[in-house]
């Protein structure tokens, strides 16, 4: 081995024999954690005994592990950034952080990562913070297992529960968050990775995501948030196994795809939202073996997306299955099931005879006049649609299933 091999792992055994714990709190050397880290090298572990601790802004320039022990609280007094982690491999855990400032200008964080990788912030509590975690331009970090509340009145003077801004492959997982602006948020994000979440009572999106390429969504739910769940301006996208529950409002959808491309919507469940799926500009979307349950729309699809395959999803108990904005459609249809099909098999095949069209044309009239929608329950609306079935000259004629499935796929 090469001289300057033998000096580098002798630096790296050096470095984590060196390692030790260092102690805050009450009784210990250390009663506050800015005195901890001035004393600390990197590799060591701050360890905060329970207790308040009103420090301000705390820079964490070293790469050091901050872990508290009896949950600690980090107070932010309304008036400071918590903690803004500025060095690599640092992680945060085990800590109470509530109460950091409020501004439009500088956007405080509960924890703030700036422009660094490796960095972990896991099973912390965050109480009533503007942001609660902000990332920018960081990279390879991991946000996991915290519970993170807040309790904005308004979208104006809340910030989102995790934000992203120019980042790359960052997992978030297995976090609880409710009553921020955004509960995640992404904008000009790679490789991002979201996993196992619940996002719940927001201000606005469970999940508002721009301009972000190659990212996943899987096992997450996103209930009664005020808009739903927000996509946007991205390609290659990949969406599984999320649940979308009890969205509503005027303006409320399981999921607004807006400008999406080259991606997928796979076992997803949309279930009692006012829009399941809300598709405007986008193009070659697979939206395959979803479940859409008693929503107002379960699929909304305007003219401009187009090349869309929907195949193999189970559609049940929805006021309209699927509606568009014009008789024009560049989107396929094959193979779902349709609970409001009435057709028949007689080749016991598993593939209805009769072309199904999920398109009603009551749901056209709401379209263009929305107070239609008060006629819904009435007679003259089964008429209309009796009528549609006999005679189909009306609804989109590529808004078609020529194979419905007899059986629910899921």
């Amino acid at each position: 081995m090469r001289p300057l091999g033998y000096m580098f792992l002798w630096l790296t055994a050096f470095s984590v024999l060196r390692a030790e714990d260092l102690f805050v709190g009450a009784g210990e050397r250390f009663t506050g954690l800015r005195e901890a880290l001035a004393a600390a090298e990197d590799g060591d572990r701050i360890v905060v005994r329970a207790g308040v601790y009103r420090e301000g802004n705390v820079v964490v320039n070293k790469s050091v592990t901050i872990e508290g022990d009896g949950w600690p609280v980090l107070d932010g007094q309304d008036r400071y950034e918590i903690l803004t982690v500025t060095a690599p491999h640092v992680t945060v855990r085990g800590l109470v952080l509530r109460n950091c400032a409020v501004s439009y200008k500088e956007e405080p964080a509960a924890v703030k990562v700036k422009e660094v990788h490796h960095v972990t912030v896991d099973n912390n509590r965050f109480e009533d913070n503007f942001f609660a975690v902000y990332l920018a331009r960081s990279t390879d970090c991991r946000i996991a297992g915290n519970e993170i509340t807040s309790r904005g009145a308004r979208e104006s003077n809340t910030g989102n529960g995790v934000h992203l801004w120019y980042c790359r492959s960052v997992t978030i997982e297995n976090n609880r968050i409710a009553g921020h602006r955004d509960g995640i948020y992404f904008e000009f994000v790679r490789h991002g990775v979201v996993r196992s979440n619940v996002s719940e009572r927001n201000l606005r999106y469970g999940l508002h995501f721009m301009f972000s390429d190659s990212c996943e969504y899987e096992r997450n739910t996103f209930r009664r948030n005020s808009a739903g769940v927000a996509v946007m301006y991205s390609g290659r996208v990949t969406m599984t196994e999320n649940l979308f529950e009890d969205n509503w409002g005027p303006a409320s959808y399981g999921i607004l795809l807006k400008d999406i491309r080259d991606s997928e919507l796979t076992l997803n469940v949309f279930h009692r939202n006012t829009i399941g799926l809300y598709s405007e500009g986008s193009t070659r979307l697979r939206v395959r073996r979803n479940r859409f349950s008693d929503n107002g729309w379960a699929v909304k699809i305007m003219a401009n997306s187009t090349d869309n395959r929907f195949d193999e999803n189970d559609f049940s108990g929805n006021t309209f299955d699927v509606s568009t904005n014009s008789r024009q459609s560049f989107n396929t249809f094959h193979g779902n099931y349709w609970s409001r099909y009435s057709g028949y098999d007689l080749d016991e095949d598993g593939v209805g005879d009769v072309p199904f069209r999920p398109v009603r044309l009551f749901s056209i009239m709401v379209d263009r006049y929305p107070t239609a929608l008060i006629l819904l329950r009435s007679f003259f609306v089964e008429l209309l649609d009796l009528a549609e079935r006999v005679l189909p000259t009306l609804t989109p004629e590529t808004l078609v299933d020529r194979g419905p499935s007899m059986q629910r796929h899921r």
